[in-house]
Protein backbone atom coordinates (compact mmCIF):
# COMPACT_ATOMS: atom_id res chain seq x y z
CA UNK A 1 0.00 0.00 0.00
CA UNK A 2 0.76 3.17 -0.56
CA UNK A 3 2.35 5.37 2.18
CA UNK A 4 -0.05 8.70 3.11
CA UNK A 5 2.45 11.53 4.71
CA UNK A 6 1.01 13.11 8.31
CA UNK A 7 -0.03 16.52 8.06
CA UNK A 8 1.33 19.24 9.67
CA UNK A 9 -0.24 21.86 11.97
CA UNK A 10 -0.03 25.04 11.38
CA UNK A 11 0.54 25.57 15.11
CA UNK A 12 3.97 24.00 15.02
CA UNK A 13 5.19 26.41 12.50
CA UNK A 14 7.78 28.04 13.34
CA UNK A 15 8.61 30.51 10.38
CA UNK A 16 6.69 31.53 7.76
CA UNK A 17 9.74 31.34 4.88
CA UNK A 18 7.20 32.95 2.19
CA UNK A 19 3.35 33.94 2.17
CA UNK A 20 0.80 33.66 -1.20
CA UNK A 21 -2.71 34.07 -1.39
CA UNK A 22 -3.11 30.71 -3.70
CA UNK A 23 -0.72 28.25 -3.55
CA UNK A 24 -0.32 25.96 -6.66
CA UNK A 25 1.83 22.27 -6.78
CA UNK A 26 2.81 22.13 -10.43
CA UNK A 27 3.44 23.88 -13.56
CA UNK A 28 2.26 21.98 -16.02
CA UNK A 29 -0.89 23.32 -17.91
CA UNK A 30 -3.45 22.81 -15.10
CA UNK A 31 -0.95 24.77 -12.74
CA UNK A 32 -0.29 27.36 -15.08
CA UNK A 33 -3.80 27.96 -16.05
CA UNK A 34 -4.82 27.96 -12.34
CA UNK A 35 -2.42 30.83 -11.32
CA UNK A 36 -3.10 33.27 -14.60
CA UNK A 37 -6.13 33.24 -13.24
CA UNK A 38 -5.88 33.60 -10.10
CA UNK A 39 -3.89 36.32 -10.71
CA UNK A 40 -6.18 38.17 -13.48
CA UNK A 41 -8.92 37.54 -9.91
CA UNK A 42 -6.67 39.90 -7.74
CA UNK A 43 -4.86 37.04 -6.08
CA UNK A 44 -0.94 36.58 -5.28
CA UNK A 45 0.03 33.47 -6.88
CA UNK A 46 2.74 31.21 -6.47
CA UNK A 47 3.68 27.78 -7.94
CA UNK A 48 5.82 25.20 -6.22
CA UNK A 49 7.47 23.21 -9.28
CA UNK A 50 9.92 20.31 -8.95
CA UNK A 51 11.92 20.21 -11.72
CA UNK A 52 14.01 23.58 -13.16
CA UNK A 53 11.36 25.08 -14.82
CA UNK A 54 7.87 24.64 -16.01
CA UNK A 55 5.78 22.49 -18.26
CA UNK A 56 6.14 19.70 -16.77
CA UNK A 57 4.39 15.98 -18.84
CA UNK A 58 2.24 19.09 -20.89
CA UNK A 59 5.12 20.17 -22.62
CA UNK A 60 5.90 16.45 -23.92
CA UNK A 61 2.44 16.03 -25.23
CA UNK A 62 0.99 16.37 -28.60
CA UNK A 63 -0.81 19.79 -28.27
CA UNK A 64 -4.23 18.14 -28.76
CA UNK A 65 -7.33 19.64 -26.96
CA UNK A 66 -10.07 18.24 -27.15
CA UNK A 67 -12.85 20.82 -27.39
CA UNK A 68 -16.34 21.49 -29.79
CA UNK A 69 -19.31 22.95 -29.04
CA UNK A 70 -18.57 25.26 -32.05
CA UNK A 71 -15.31 26.58 -31.71
CA UNK A 72 -14.00 29.03 -34.31
CA UNK A 73 -11.95 26.01 -36.21
CA UNK A 74 -15.15 24.33 -36.15
CA UNK A 75 -16.91 26.84 -37.91
CA UNK A 76 -14.17 27.63 -40.09
CA UNK A 77 -14.01 24.26 -41.97
CA UNK A 78 -17.71 24.20 -41.94
CA UNK A 79 -18.03 21.66 -39.23
CA UNK A 80 -21.71 22.05 -37.02
CA UNK A 81 -21.32 21.11 -33.07
CA UNK A 82 -23.37 21.81 -30.36
CA UNK A 83 -22.53 21.95 -26.61
CA UNK A 84 -25.38 19.39 -26.28
CA UNK A 85 -24.18 16.83 -28.73
CA UNK A 86 -20.60 17.11 -27.02
CA UNK A 87 -22.25 16.37 -23.64
CA UNK A 88 -24.39 13.47 -24.78
CA UNK A 89 -21.00 11.92 -26.80
CA UNK A 90 -18.87 12.13 -23.49
CA UNK A 91 -21.85 10.88 -21.27
CA UNK A 92 -22.21 7.98 -23.17
CA UNK A 93 -18.28 6.96 -24.24
CA UNK A 94 -16.22 7.88 -21.28
CA UNK A 95 -18.23 6.75 -18.28
CA UNK A 96 -18.03 10.02 -16.58
CA UNK A 97 -20.41 9.81 -13.56
CA UNK A 98 -20.01 13.43 -12.71
CA UNK A 99 -22.36 14.97 -15.38
CA UNK A 100 -22.40 18.49 -13.47
CA UNK A 101 -18.49 18.21 -14.38
CA UNK A 102 -19.06 17.26 -17.70
CA UNK A 103 -21.67 19.59 -18.57
CA UNK A 104 -19.86 22.64 -17.56
CA UNK A 105 -16.59 21.78 -19.83
CA UNK A 106 -18.92 20.99 -22.71
CA UNK A 107 -20.70 24.47 -22.32
CA UNK A 108 -17.45 26.81 -21.48
CA UNK A 109 -15.74 24.74 -24.76
CA UNK A 110 -16.16 27.45 -26.90
CA UNK A 111 -14.91 29.74 -24.45
CA UNK A 112 -12.19 28.67 -23.37
CA UNK A 113 -10.86 27.58 -27.26
CA UNK A 114 -11.01 31.44 -27.47
CA UNK A 115 -9.30 31.93 -23.64
CA UNK A 116 -6.60 29.85 -25.14
CA UNK A 117 -5.73 31.55 -27.76
CA UNK A 118 -5.52 34.93 -26.56
CA UNK A 119 -2.42 33.58 -24.26
CA UNK A 120 -0.90 32.74 -27.67
CA UNK A 121 -1.20 29.05 -27.80
CA UNK A 122 -1.42 29.16 -31.61
CA UNK A 123 -4.54 26.98 -33.83
CA UNK A 124 -4.78 26.63 -37.52
CA UNK A 125 -8.67 26.87 -39.46
CA UNK A 126 -7.97 23.38 -40.66
CA UNK A 127 -9.32 19.93 -41.07
CA UNK A 128 -6.86 16.68 -40.85
CA UNK A 129 -9.48 14.25 -43.00
CA UNK A 130 -7.22 10.99 -42.68
CA UNK A 131 -7.02 8.78 -39.63
CA UNK A 132 -3.82 8.96 -37.46
CA UNK A 133 -3.00 8.81 -34.27
CA UNK A 134 -1.62 12.47 -34.46
CA UNK A 135 -1.84 14.73 -37.55
CA UNK A 136 1.63 14.74 -39.33
CA UNK A 137 0.56 18.43 -40.74
CA UNK A 138 0.19 21.42 -38.90
CA UNK A 139 -3.43 20.84 -39.68
CA UNK A 140 -5.38 21.66 -36.45
CA UNK A 141 -9.13 19.90 -36.57
CA UNK A 142 -8.87 16.09 -36.85
CA UNK A 143 -11.13 13.45 -35.56
CA UNK A 144 -9.38 11.61 -32.18
CA UNK A 145 -12.05 9.50 -30.21
CA UNK A 146 -15.05 7.65 -30.75
CA UNK A 147 -17.59 9.75 -32.56
CA UNK A 148 -18.32 7.57 -35.60
CA UNK A 149 -18.02 4.20 -33.64
CA UNK A 150 -21.68 2.32 -33.02
CA UNK A 151 -23.57 3.11 -30.67
CA UNK A 152 -22.28 6.74 -30.04
CA UNK A 153 -22.44 7.63 -33.82
CA UNK A 154 -26.20 7.06 -32.93
CA UNK A 155 -26.68 9.23 -30.01
CA UNK A 156 -24.86 11.98 -31.26
CA UNK A 157 -23.96 13.46 -34.43
CA UNK A 158 -20.35 12.49 -34.98
CA UNK A 159 -18.15 15.28 -35.51
CA UNK A 160 -14.18 15.76 -34.97
CA UNK A 161 -13.35 17.69 -31.71
CA UNK A 162 -9.25 16.71 -31.52
CA UNK A 163 -7.06 20.42 -31.75
CA UNK A 164 -3.90 20.60 -32.43
CA UNK A 165 -1.53 22.95 -31.89
CA UNK A 166 0.13 24.47 -34.59
CA UNK A 167 2.94 22.34 -35.33
CA UNK A 168 3.72 19.80 -37.70
CA UNK A 169 3.38 16.54 -36.32
CA UNK A 170 3.89 15.90 -32.41
CA UNK A 171 4.92 18.59 -30.12
CA UNK A 172 2.77 20.36 -29.58
CA UNK A 173 2.38 20.74 -25.74
CA UNK A 174 5.47 22.27 -25.84
CA UNK A 175 4.46 25.15 -28.08
CA UNK A 176 1.32 25.87 -25.69
CA UNK A 177 3.45 25.36 -22.00
CA UNK A 178 6.31 28.15 -23.39
CA UNK A 179 2.78 30.73 -24.31
CA UNK A 180 1.07 29.75 -21.28
CA UNK A 181 4.23 30.27 -18.66
CA UNK A 182 5.34 33.41 -20.90
CA UNK A 183 2.15 34.58 -19.95
CA UNK A 184 2.13 33.97 -16.53
CA UNK A 185 5.81 35.45 -15.37
CA UNK A 186 4.35 38.72 -17.57
CA UNK A 187 1.60 39.15 -15.30
CA UNK A 188 3.23 38.42 -12.33
CA UNK A 189 2.92 34.55 -11.35
CA UNK A 190 5.77 33.70 -8.85
CA UNK A 191 7.20 30.33 -9.39
CA UNK A 192 9.78 28.48 -6.77
CA UNK A 193 11.51 25.99 -8.98
CA UNK A 194 13.80 22.72 -7.82
CA UNK A 195 11.26 22.58 -5.13
CA UNK A 196 8.99 19.27 -3.58
CA UNK A 197 6.65 19.83 -1.41
CA UNK A 198 6.46 16.79 1.31
CA UNK A 199 3.62 18.00 3.43
CA UNK A 200 0.54 19.98 3.29
CA UNK A 201 -0.35 22.39 6.67
CA UNK A 202 -4.02 22.85 8.08
CA UNK A 203 -4.89 25.05 10.96
CA UNK A 204 -7.18 24.38 13.98
CA UNK A 205 -10.34 23.68 11.71
CA UNK A 206 -7.91 21.38 9.33
CA UNK A 207 -8.43 24.03 6.03
CA UNK A 208 -5.10 23.70 3.93
CA UNK A 209 -3.06 26.71 5.02
CA UNK A 210 0.23 25.87 3.44
CA UNK A 211 2.49 23.96 2.36
CA UNK A 212 5.89 22.29 3.76
CA UNK A 213 8.47 22.28 0.93
CA UNK A 214 12.12 20.74 0.70
CA UNK A 215 14.26 22.92 -1.47
CA UNK A 216 18.15 21.82 -2.00
CA UNK A 217 17.99 19.67 0.85
CA UNK A 218 16.39 22.15 3.22
CA UNK A 219 12.43 22.68 4.30
CA UNK A 220 10.53 25.53 4.60
CA UNK A 221 6.83 26.37 5.05
CA UNK A 222 4.79 28.55 2.99
CA UNK A 223 1.69 29.92 3.85
CA UNK A 224 -1.47 30.12 1.74
CA UNK A 225 -3.60 32.73 3.00
CA UNK A 226 -6.73 31.85 0.70
CA UNK A 227 -6.14 28.16 -1.13
CA UNK A 228 -3.80 25.53 -2.01
CA UNK A 229 -3.79 24.11 -5.73
CA UNK A 230 -3.11 20.79 -6.25
CA UNK A 231 -2.11 20.87 -9.81
CA UNK A 232 0.64 18.12 -10.76
CA UNK A 233 1.13 14.79 -12.52
CA UNK A 234 -0.58 11.43 -12.88
CA UNK A 235 1.41 8.14 -10.97
CA UNK A 236 2.53 5.98 -14.11
CA UNK A 237 6.64 6.71 -13.21
CA UNK A 238 5.43 5.30 -9.68
CA UNK A 239 5.73 1.00 -10.01
CA UNK A 240 4.60 0.52 -6.33
CA UNK A 241 1.16 2.55 -7.34
CA UNK A 242 0.55 0.99 -10.80
CA UNK A 243 1.42 -2.52 -8.95
CA UNK A 244 -1.40 -1.34 -6.62
CA UNK A 245 -3.78 -0.27 -9.07
CA UNK A 246 -3.33 -2.07 -12.18
CA UNK A 247 -2.14 -5.02 -11.49
CA UNK A 248 -3.19 -6.21 -14.99
CA UNK A 249 -0.72 -4.73 -16.92
CA UNK A 250 2.01 -6.31 -18.57
CA UNK A 251 5.45 -5.52 -17.99
CA UNK A 252 6.19 -4.77 -21.08
CA UNK A 253 4.04 -1.76 -21.56
CA UNK A 254 6.27 1.50 -20.52
CA UNK A 255 4.51 4.73 -18.83
CA UNK A 256 4.45 8.09 -20.84
CA UNK A 257 5.64 11.16 -18.51
CA UNK A 258 8.21 12.84 -16.77
CA UNK A 259 9.83 10.88 -13.54
CA UNK A 260 7.85 13.07 -11.07
CA UNK A 261 5.00 11.68 -12.88
CA UNK A 262 4.85 9.47 -9.40
CA UNK A 263 1.94 10.16 -7.91
CA UNK A 264 3.14 12.39 -5.29
CA UNK A 265 0.51 14.71 -5.87
CA UNK A 266 -2.50 12.40 -5.35
CA UNK A 267 -0.93 11.47 -1.95
CA UNK A 268 -0.78 14.86 -1.03
CA UNK A 269 -4.55 14.81 -1.62
CA UNK A 270 -4.85 11.75 0.42
CA UNK A 271 -3.39 13.24 2.95
CA UNK A 272 -5.94 15.85 3.49
CA UNK A 273 -8.98 13.41 3.49
CA UNK A 274 -9.03 13.10 -0.14
CA UNK A 275 -10.93 10.67 -2.09
CA UNK A 276 -9.88 8.98 -5.30
CA UNK A 277 -11.40 7.73 -8.49
CA UNK A 278 -11.03 5.83 -11.58
CA UNK A 279 -7.55 4.24 -9.99
CA UNK A 280 -7.40 1.73 -12.12
CA UNK A 281 -8.14 3.68 -15.09
CA UNK A 282 -5.47 4.31 -17.77
CA UNK A 283 -4.93 5.20 -21.47
CA UNK A 284 -2.99 2.92 -23.21
CA UNK A 285 -1.66 2.62 -27.14
CA UNK A 286 0.23 0.69 -29.27
CA UNK A 287 -1.82 1.85 -32.36
CA UNK A 288 -1.37 -0.44 -35.72
CA UNK A 289 -2.79 2.40 -37.97
CA UNK A 290 -2.01 4.70 -39.66
CA UNK A 291 -2.03 3.91 -42.56
CA UNK A 292 -5.43 4.19 -42.26
CA UNK A 293 -6.49 1.00 -44.69
CA UNK A 294 -5.26 -1.40 -41.97
CA UNK A 295 -8.31 -0.33 -40.15
CA UNK A 296 -9.95 -2.89 -42.94
CA UNK A 297 -8.50 -5.49 -41.46
CA UNK A 298 -9.76 -7.50 -38.56
CA UNK A 299 -8.58 -8.03 -34.99
CA UNK A 300 -8.28 -11.75 -33.52
CA UNK A 301 -8.19 -12.86 -30.01
CA UNK A 302 -6.21 -16.36 -29.29
CA UNK A 303 -9.37 -18.04 -29.65
CA UNK A 304 -10.02 -16.80 -33.42
CA UNK A 305 -12.48 -14.59 -32.24
CA UNK A 306 -13.14 -10.72 -33.39
CA UNK A 307 -13.34 -8.52 -30.30
CA UNK A 308 -13.79 -5.42 -30.80
CA UNK A 309 -15.06 -3.11 -33.72
CA UNK A 310 -11.60 -2.31 -35.62
CA UNK A 311 -12.09 1.31 -36.32
CA UNK A 312 -12.40 2.26 -32.50
CA UNK A 313 -10.17 5.06 -31.10
CA UNK A 314 -6.85 3.49 -30.59
CA UNK A 315 -7.07 3.40 -26.92
CA UNK A 316 -9.99 2.03 -26.70
CA UNK A 317 -8.73 -0.88 -28.85
CA UNK A 318 -5.53 -1.15 -26.69
CA UNK A 319 -7.81 -1.73 -23.29
CA UNK A 320 -9.87 -4.58 -25.29
CA UNK A 321 -6.68 -6.44 -26.26
CA UNK A 322 -5.51 -6.00 -22.84
CA UNK A 323 -8.52 -8.05 -21.43
CA UNK A 324 -7.68 -11.08 -24.04
CA UNK A 325 -6.29 -14.42 -22.93
CA UNK A 326 -2.41 -13.36 -22.46
CA UNK A 327 -3.48 -9.90 -23.49
CA UNK A 328 -2.84 -11.29 -26.99
CA UNK A 329 -4.25 -9.93 -30.64
CA UNK A 330 -3.12 -10.49 -34.31
CA UNK A 331 -4.51 -8.20 -36.77
CA UNK A 332 -5.50 -9.78 -39.76
CA UNK A 333 -5.10 -8.31 -43.59
CA UNK A 334 -5.52 -9.51 -47.13
CA UNK A 335 -3.22 -8.79 -49.90
CA UNK A 336 -5.37 -5.60 -50.80
CA UNK A 337 -4.53 -3.83 -48.06
CA UNK A 338 -1.58 -5.17 -46.59
CA UNK A 339 0.90 -2.80 -45.55
CA UNK A 340 3.26 -2.22 -42.81
CA UNK A 341 2.31 -0.41 -39.70
CA UNK A 342 3.71 3.29 -39.72
CA UNK A 343 4.14 3.86 -35.77
CA UNK A 344 8.00 2.14 -35.19
CA UNK A 345 7.61 2.68 -31.45
CA UNK A 346 4.73 0.37 -31.44
CA UNK A 347 7.13 -3.19 -33.16
CA UNK A 348 4.27 -4.61 -34.23
CA UNK A 349 5.83 -7.73 -36.16
CA UNK A 350 4.87 -9.51 -39.19
CA UNK A 351 4.13 -12.72 -38.43
CA UNK A 352 4.00 -14.55 -41.67
CA UNK A 353 1.56 -15.00 -44.99
CA UNK A 354 -0.36 -18.03 -45.68
CA UNK A 355 -1.90 -18.54 -49.16
CA UNK A 356 -5.37 -19.43 -47.07
CA UNK A 357 -7.17 -18.72 -43.37
CA UNK A 358 -7.63 -22.38 -43.06
CA UNK A 359 -3.32 -22.19 -43.42
CA UNK A 360 -3.36 -18.65 -41.30
CA UNK A 361 -5.12 -20.79 -38.18
CA UNK A 362 -2.85 -22.98 -38.23
CA UNK A 363 0.29 -21.40 -38.38
CA UNK A 364 -0.79 -18.89 -35.35
CA UNK A 365 -2.17 -22.30 -33.81
CA UNK A 366 -5.48 -21.01 -33.00
CA UNK A 367 -8.00 -23.25 -32.67
CA UNK A 368 -9.44 -25.30 -35.25
CA UNK A 369 -12.03 -24.16 -37.59
CA UNK A 370 -12.05 -20.67 -35.33
CA UNK A 371 -10.70 -18.13 -37.55
CA UNK A 372 -12.59 -19.51 -41.05
CA UNK A 373 -15.29 -19.22 -38.77
CA UNK A 374 -14.97 -15.77 -37.97
CA UNK A 375 -13.27 -14.96 -41.48
CA UNK A 376 -16.69 -16.12 -43.11
CA UNK A 377 -19.00 -14.37 -41.04
CA UNK A 378 -16.86 -11.08 -41.57
CA UNK A 379 -16.68 -11.49 -45.28
CA UNK A 380 -20.42 -11.76 -45.35
CA UNK A 381 -20.75 -8.94 -43.56
CA UNK A 382 -18.36 -7.12 -45.42
CA UNK A 383 -20.30 -7.74 -48.77
CA UNK A 384 -23.70 -6.75 -47.58
CA UNK A 385 -22.25 -3.50 -45.66
CA UNK A 386 -22.99 -4.55 -42.56
CA UNK A 387 -20.84 -5.99 -39.43
CA UNK A 388 -23.75 -7.80 -37.76
CA UNK A 389 -21.12 -8.39 -34.88
CA UNK A 390 -19.75 -4.99 -33.36
CA UNK A 391 -21.51 -2.14 -36.35
CA UNK A 392 -18.08 -1.60 -37.45
CA UNK A 393 -18.68 1.35 -40.19
CA UNK A 394 -19.08 0.33 -43.72
CA UNK A 395 -16.18 3.08 -44.59
CA UNK A 396 -14.05 0.41 -42.90
CA UNK A 397 -15.89 -2.90 -44.38
CA UNK A 398 -14.41 -4.66 -47.14
CA UNK A 399 -14.42 -8.42 -47.32
CA UNK A 400 -10.88 -10.07 -46.98
CA UNK A 401 -10.82 -12.99 -49.69
CA UNK A 402 -7.67 -11.81 -52.12
CA UNK A 403 -4.86 -14.07 -51.35
CA UNK A 404 -2.16 -14.08 -49.74
CA UNK A 405 -3.09 -13.26 -46.26
CA UNK A 406 -0.91 -11.88 -43.46
CA UNK A 407 -1.07 -11.50 -39.81
CA UNK A 408 0.89 -8.93 -37.15
CA UNK A 409 1.14 -9.74 -33.58
CA UNK A 410 -0.16 -6.32 -31.80
CA UNK A 411 -0.55 -8.27 -28.58
CA UNK A 412 1.25 -6.80 -25.50
CA UNK A 413 3.62 -9.61 -25.34
CA UNK A 414 5.58 -8.32 -27.96
CA UNK A 415 4.54 -5.29 -29.08
CA UNK A 416 5.23 -1.71 -27.49
CA UNK A 417 2.36 -0.46 -25.60
CA UNK A 418 2.89 3.14 -23.73
CA UNK A 419 0.40 4.56 -21.22
CA UNK A 420 -0.92 7.43 -19.04
CA UNK A 421 -2.86 6.57 -15.78
CA UNK A 422 -6.98 8.63 -16.01
CA UNK A 423 -7.18 8.15 -11.97
CA UNK A 424 -6.45 10.23 -9.32
CA UNK A 425 -8.57 12.83 -6.85
CA UNK A 426 -12.27 13.07 -6.75
CA UNK A 427 -13.29 17.04 -7.81
CA UNK A 428 -16.15 18.59 -8.00
CA UNK A 429 -17.12 20.98 -10.63
CA UNK A 430 -15.91 23.52 -8.83
CA UNK A 431 -12.34 21.98 -8.93
CA UNK A 432 -12.74 21.54 -5.04
CA UNK A 433 -11.71 18.13 -3.87
CA UNK A 434 -13.61 16.13 -2.44
CA UNK A 435 -13.31 13.29 1.00
CA UNK A 436 -14.63 9.71 1.21
CA UNK A 437 -18.11 11.15 2.38
CA UNK A 438 -18.47 13.47 -0.41
CA UNK A 439 -17.68 16.75 1.54
CA UNK A 440 -15.25 19.15 0.41
CA UNK A 441 -11.81 19.56 1.83
CA UNK A 442 -11.76 23.10 3.16
CA UNK A 443 -9.16 25.34 1.15
CA UNK A 444 -8.11 22.06 -1.45
CA UNK A 445 -8.64 22.67 -4.84
CA UNK A 446 -7.44 20.13 -7.81
CA UNK A 447 -6.83 19.90 -11.57
CA UNK A 448 -4.77 18.43 -14.20
CA UNK A 449 -3.55 14.36 -14.28
CA UNK A 450 -3.19 13.98 -10.30
CA UNK A 451 -7.46 14.25 -10.30
CA UNK A 452 -9.89 11.69 -11.89
CA UNK A 453 -11.63 14.19 -14.64
CA UNK A 454 -14.03 12.99 -17.67
CA UNK A 455 -12.73 9.90 -19.02
CA UNK A 456 -12.54 6.55 -16.72
CA UNK A 457 -10.62 4.56 -18.89
CA UNK A 458 -8.84 4.31 -22.13
CA UNK A 459 -12.28 2.54 -23.74
CA UNK A 460 -13.69 6.28 -23.66
CA UNK A 461 -10.74 8.37 -23.95
CA UNK A 462 -10.36 10.48 -27.17
CA UNK A 463 -6.96 12.47 -27.25
CA UNK A 464 -7.52 15.93 -25.70
CA UNK A 465 -9.26 14.57 -23.19
CA UNK A 466 -5.91 15.35 -20.75
CA UNK A 467 -4.85 18.50 -22.05
CA UNK A 468 -8.40 20.63 -22.11
CA UNK A 469 -10.06 19.83 -18.64
CA UNK A 470 -6.54 19.72 -17.29
CA UNK A 471 -6.46 23.64 -18.45
CA UNK A 472 -9.86 24.47 -18.01
CA UNK A 473 -10.20 22.94 -14.58
CA UNK A 474 -7.07 24.68 -13.65
CA UNK A 475 -8.55 27.98 -14.72
CA UNK A 476 -11.61 27.21 -12.75
CA UNK A 477 -9.53 26.32 -9.39
CA UNK A 478 -7.40 29.50 -9.85
CA UNK A 479 -10.93 31.75 -10.04
CA UNK A 480 -12.34 30.25 -7.01
CA UNK A 481 -9.52 29.98 -4.98
CA UNK A 482 -8.94 33.71 -5.30
CA UNK A 483 -12.28 34.30 -4.06
CA UNK A 484 -12.04 32.90 -1.01
CA UNK A 485 -11.01 35.39 1.70
CA UNK A 486 -7.93 35.97 3.19
CA UNK A 487 -7.50 34.33 6.74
Amino acid sequence: MTEIPGLIAASDVEEWADETDVLIIGFGIAGACAALEARRAGADALVIERASGGGGASALSAGIFYLGGGTAVQEAVGIEDTPEDMFKFLMASTGAPDAELVRRFCDDSVEHFDWLETQGVPFERTYYKDKAVIAPTSECLASTGNEKLWPYREIAAPVPRGHKVAIEGDGGGAVAMEALIARCLDEGVRPLYDSRVTALIVDGDERLVGACVRQFGEEQSLRARRAVIIAAGGFGMNKDMMDEHVPNLPETAEPLGIPNNDGDAIVLGQSAGAATRAMGGIIATGSFYPPGHLIKGVLVNMRGERFIAEDSYHGRTADFILEQPNSAAYLIVDSEIFAYPEIETAKHRLLDGWDSITEMEAGLKLPEGSLQTTMDQYNRDAAAGHDTLFNKHPDWLKPLDKGPFAAFDVGYGNSTYVYLTLGGLRTTADAEVLDEQGKTVPGLYAAGACVSSIPQDGKGYASGLSLAPASYYGRVAGRNAARLSNR
